[in-house]
């Protein structure tokens, strides 16, 4: 539908096809192509938990995210900066997307102190002073050598007072300009390139006249891609899918829209249902280390006693292995004995699943039925034992 055409090197994103709202796409990096819609594993401190590299690209992940606040802590950016970059230093060949850091500061509640200059906090490892401002949670993210870099902005937990959501939205706004300021800086001085990118994020909680606001002056800054954050912290899915409606309409169809943090299987649907082409989400291998399986027929706790004498496979329609080939009692038995090969195997079925997943939206969306896919799918994986 939309051929953007783009010198060799830079970021672009090509809307091949959509259905209803539901969108087909690519989005071209001098790393690789990420096809849309997208799940990004989450590979927190470089690594994604308990699988090597090359099981999460076998699994079908074209993109993984990094994390800026744990990889300046530790082992710090500008030492990944003189070992090669983050991608030889995980032997991560493809695209990599890092956040700003802005959420784990959040989490840290009374160690971190917000103003306008940035965010200030105590380390979680050792007690440590940091300032992360807009500039500096870019400078990390260059020096890891992430292929798209996210803004610097403040993420509530919700509910809260909408005074306080202005408050953090406005503040976001500022951040998204002097993050904007700082990237091009770096393309200048040679330390990010046109196959970079910067996305902005929409802020405003749950509140539509908020986001609209958010969206509106972001647009206005024409950043490459928009995401869609300040979500999956408490608000619930029907919020969530609420907020979506008023939201994604309001941002460039030509550019890629990110839906941070987010989610379940179920809300992957929904949210490519309203428009959304990226995701990132712990919840694969978060679960698989403590024995949760996702499959085609819903979730599976392992751990639960009807799978102890089940020789039957974990879900035959997986396009991973340790699915297909391993019995649901071995499966049980490694969970419950703390067997590490336990966790690496449901963590690997789960980002397999994930994969399989947004391939199987991605050709309902081509063969224009993503509406009868979802609703047949959903009905599916509402099982689970």
């Amino acid at each position: 539908m939309t051929a953007i055409s783009t010198p060799p090197g830079e970021f672009s994103f090509e809307l091949l096809a959509t259905n209803g709202t539901a969108r087909l796409g690519r989005i071209h990096t001098p790393r690789g192509t990420i096809r849309t819609p997208a799940f990004m594993p989450v590979g927190t401190a470089a690594t994604v938990k308990a699988l090597h590299p090359e099981q999460v690209r076998d699994a079908g992940s074209d993109i993984i995210l990094g994390n800026t606040y744990h990889l300046m802590l530790r082992p710090g950016a500008e030492r990944i900066r003189r070992l090669g970059g983050l991608h030889k230093f995980m032997r991560w060949p493809g695209p990599i997307l890092t956040d700003s850091g802005g959420f784990q500061v959040m989490s840290l509640a009374a160690k971190r102190k917000i103003s306008e200059q940035g965010a200030a906090f105590a380390s979680h490892l050792d007690g440590s002073p940091h300032m992360l401002s807009p500039e500096r949670s870019i400078e990390i993210q260059c020096l890891l050598g992430a292929d798209i870099q996210m803004q610097l902005d403040e993420c509530l937990e919700l509910p809260a007072a909408r005074e306080e959501v202005r408050r953090a939205m406005e503040l976001s706004l500022r951040w998204a300009e002097r993050s904007q300021r700082s990237f091009c800086d770096h393309k200048e001085k040679g330390l990010a390139t046109n196959g970079q990118a910067l996305f902005a994020i929409v802020q405003g909680g749950t509140d539509e006249v908020l986001r609209r606001e958010s969206a509106e002056a972001l647009v206005a800054m024409d950043f490459p891609g928009y995401a869609i954050g300040g979500l999956a912290v408490g608000e619930g899915q029907e919020a969530m899918l609420r907020t979506l409606e008023a939201t994604v309409p309001l941002l460039p169809q030509p550019k890629p829209r990110y839906l941070m943090g987010v989610g379940t299987p179920d809300d992957l649907i929904e949210a490519v249902a309203r428009g959304v082409d990226m995701f990132d989400c712990v919840l694969p291998t978060r679960n698989g280390r403590h024995g949760v399986a996702f499959t085609w027929s819903g979730r599976v706790n392992l751990k639960n006693a009807c799978h102890a004498e089940d020789a039957a496979a974990l879900d035959p329609l997986s396009s991973c292995p340790a699915a297909r080939e391993y019995s649901r009692a071995y499966l049980h038995h490694l969970i419950k004995a703390g067997e590490m090969l336990g966790s690496m195997m449901v963590s690997w079925i789960n980002v397999t699943f994930y994969q399989d997943l947004m391939a199987a939206m991605r050709g309902a969306i081509a063969e224009d039925r993503f509406s009868a896919w979802a609703e047949e799918t959903k009905a599916k994986l509402s099982a689970g034992a």
